[in-house]
């Protein structure tokens, strides 16, 4: 367990105390830069209560290296528990600075997850924007979670950064799983985000991210989400019934 200043511990899981500014420059920057290899989790409160329901889940959250919170709710649960987060990492924002940081440093980035069509336009658009950025392979979604030929697959190109879009908990269990047959790489599981580079999923405008009502934005566009927010409302209400 880990108790120090550095992290803020919810329901079991250790979420990194830190900005955005600072998780990139005093944590993931220096951990490419010296090959690392990194497991980071974007933990939302659907997340933390995944976890809550299933151990195998929990321990794989637990023994990442990094839970960054990616949820205003993971901080408004903090600041109920009287151990504030200082703000909200949202996911797609710490992809998009890594995709910078390998577009300027050449690095090479691997892209796994989403359906064919939508991978392939995901990838067209970053090249787009970050032209001189090295993808050094892709694979679809759509694959039996052992299949030791994706795994080669994704060794072969000998990444420094693996985005991984197949969805939570499937993204951190393959990580969990493959991460140490690797010698060096930065792991991102990055849930939908291949669906918003494709265009197919519109983002909140500015002034909703920074109101922290991204989540209603995506509500009103995808109502079918309705469902799955009400684990916000149970996540709050578990936090309460500890204190």
């Amino acid at each position: 367990m880990r108790t120090n200043e550095a992290y803020v511990e919810i329901k079991g899981i250790p979420f990194l105390n830190t900005t955005s500014y600072e998780l990139l420059t005093q944590h993931l920057y220096p951990a490419l830069e010296e090959r690392k290899n990194i497991f980071m989790v974007t933990a939302n409160p659907e997340i933390v209560m995944e976890a809550d329901r299933d151990r195998e889940y929990a321990k794989i959250l637990r023994e990442a290296d990094y839970v960054i919170a990616d949820g205003i709710g993971v901080v408004i649960g903090s600041k109920l528990m009287r151990k504030p987060l200082p703000e909200r990492i949202a996911g797609f924002d710490v992809m998009e600075d890594l995709l910078k940081k390998a577009d300027h440093e050449q690095l090479r980035c691997y892209f796994l997850g989403a359906k064919e069509t939508v991978l392939h336009e995901a990838i067209n658009n970053i090249k787009q924007k970050y032209p001189q950025l090295i993808v050094a392979g892709q694979h679809h979604g759509y694959f039996d979670l052992n299949d030791a030929n994706v795994v080669n697959n994704v060794k072969e190109a000998a990444p420094d950064i693996v985005f991984v879009g197949l969805g939570f908990p499937n993204q951190e269990k393959w990580i969990h799983q493959f991460r140490n047959e690797f010698s060096h790489g930065l792991f991102m599981g990055v849930g939908g985000s291949f669906d918003g580079w494709a265009g197919h999923v519109k983002r909140a405008p500015k002034i909703w991210r920074k109101l922290n009502v991204e989540w209603l934005y995506r509500l009103i566009k995808q109502p079918s989400r309705w469902k799955r927010m009400l684990q916000l409302p149970r996540f709050i209400w578990h936090i309460l019934l500890k204190k």
